[in-house]
């Protein structure tokens, strides 16, 4: 035996935790905390450190509407296996009555209908997106407040021991499932908080933040405010069985910025993956994502209205000029702001172009858009000078 006294560092993380924390925040804004307690418990997980006999993770999302909670699951659930769909998820406002159960755990035998039942939480349901190499199920309770006192007194079980009873007596082992659920809760007392202190301005939010005046005390005030609204709602067993209640940060106009980025990456790939489409490439001045970002910033509403935005002025044009045969496969087209109009314009900066020059430069977006750079139209504006008008 070889005595040694050599400090440990308990902060750092393994390879394949380091993974998913680079993939999540590639993909999520604003929600570090959230981010790393779903990275701490999958490298507990993978350390093989999780409590037996309980799921490997029960995390309780709360905030405001459109700040990322499901999002994050999805994104989870993308980056361990690859689709974002491999999440069950179970809308609790279907489940506002007790008789409505039967639809999660079948009916019981002898009941009208028991074998037209498929209950919705089997053990086949739970292990469909397992992979090699990685065999865990990833099951989403949305807006979990919503659901009657028979669904909280359910999830009692399942939170505590990992076991479910469905109404045939079979048993469903979630000891692999990471349980997730999200809620409004405390939202309403969120946006008051926020409003005396900055005035519902995004710009002032940015600034304070930026000199550092409210991000220990507000966010401290925020979680706190959502957190008693969980305990005011649910009971003491509930929470208790919880392993960590994260409260979603509300989402300024920085974040918003990068989550344009990424989501107009994402109408990209749309373009260029959606089969039968025409493929082509976009680009978006620093003009038309001002336009957007004014045209999709709303507090109250979160990203989901800067989504509502890009479908809006950017999507439904597109279709319109894909449709009339104003836009064919390979071209630049350019999407920037007319100021007198108010509305976006189009333009066809190049044509034909072949198809590795269109991969590189959604390559090179991509990346500007990981960096989280502030003009991602560069390189259209390079290739349209250069090649692109010399054809």
């Amino acid at each position: 035996m070889v005595r040694m006294n050599k400090r440990l560092d308990p902060s750092q993380t393994g390879h394949e935790a380091q993974k998913l924390h680079t993939e999540l925040l590639n993909r999520i804004v604003g929600q570090d905390e959230a981010v790393g307690q779903i990275v701490n418990i999958y490298q507990t997980y993978l350390a093989g450190m999780s409590s037996p006999g309980r799921p490997i993770g029960n995390l309780l999302f709360l905030g405001p509407t459109g700040t990322g909670k499901t999002r994050l699951v999805e994104a989870t659930a993308e980056a361990l296996v690859g689709d974002p769909r491999a999440v069950i998820k179970i809308d609790c406002s279907e489940f506002q009555h007790s008789h409505e159960i039967a639809k999660l755990i079948g009916s019981p035998p002898g009941y009208l209908g028991h074998r037209e039942t498929h209950a919705l939480l089997s053990q086949e349901a739970l292990n469909q997106y397992h992979v090699d190499g990685l065999r865990v199920s990833f099951v989403l309770f949305d807006e979990i407040e919503k659901a009657s006192d028979s669904l909280w007194n359910l999830l009692l079980g399942i939170l505590d021991k990992a076991t479910l009873t469905l109404g045939d007596n079979r048993r469903v082992d979630f000891s692999q499932a990471l349980i997730f659920m999200t809620s409004n809760l405390g939202a309403n007392e969120m946006s008051a908080l926020l409003r005396p202190h900055l005035g519902f301005a995004t710009s002032e939010v940015d600034r304070a933040r930026a000199a550092g005046e409210v991000d220990d005390t507000l966010n401290d005030k925020l979680s706190r405010v959502g957190i008693e609204a969980a305990r005011r709602k649910f009971t003491p067993e509930f929470m208790n069985r919880l392993d960590k209640v994260v409260v979603f940060r509300p989402l300024g106009a920085d974040q918003l910025q990068r989550i344009l980025g990424l989501e107009l990456a994402a109408l990209q790939r749309r373009i260029i993956r959606a089969p039968g489409s025409v493929p082509f490439v976009m680009g978006v001045t620093e003009a038309a994502r001002g336009f957007l970002l004014r045209e999709g910033t709303d507090l109250k509403y979160g990203a989901r209205h800067l989504k509502r935005a890009i479908e809006r002025s950017v999507v439904h044009p597109l279709s319109n000029l894909i449709a009339s045969d104003q836009i064919h496969a390979g071209d630049l087209v350019s999407i920037d702001f007319d100021a007198a109009a108010g509305e976006l314009t189009f333009t066809r900066k190049a044509e034909e172009m072949p198809g590795y020059e269109m991969a590189e430069m959604i390559e090179t977006v991509n990346v500007m858009v990981a960096a989280n750079a502030a003009t991602p139209e560069l390189p259209f504006r390079s290739y349209a000078a250069g090649r692109g008008q010399r054809r």
